[in-house]
């Protein structure tokens, strides 16, 4: 298990842990638990990284999984602010691992 915390802004912060990870052949599977539970797929592909978040039927565009405030910025437009620092917070912290 893999704990991060989340700040935003420096306004709040919160934190979150990944609980399930499973690396596919092309693709890697996390679960996190936070404020929520949140299931995300991510990847790389032709044009880049990728996220899909099957729960909130959303999806973008990443860069490097240590780029956190792109992968905000993207996340965030997707699923909404507390859940995209989330998931970009746990995508940065699984990089470092």
């Amino acid at each position: 298990m893999i704990t991060f915390k989340c700040i935003n802004n420096e306004k709040e912060a919160w934190d979150g842990k990944i609980v399930y990870l499973k690396n596919y052949e092309n693709h890697c599977e996390i679960r996190i638990e936070s404020r929520s539970g949140i299931t995300v797929l991510f990847g790389k592909a032709r044009g880049g990284g990728f996220a899909c978040i099957p729960d909130f039927s959303a999806g973008c565009h990443l860069v490097e999984l240590k780029n956190k405030f792109w992968n905000t910025e993207r996340l965030v437009r997707s699923i909404g602010e507390v859940d995209g620092i989330t998931v970009a917070t746990a995508l940065t912290h699984l990089q470092m691992k």
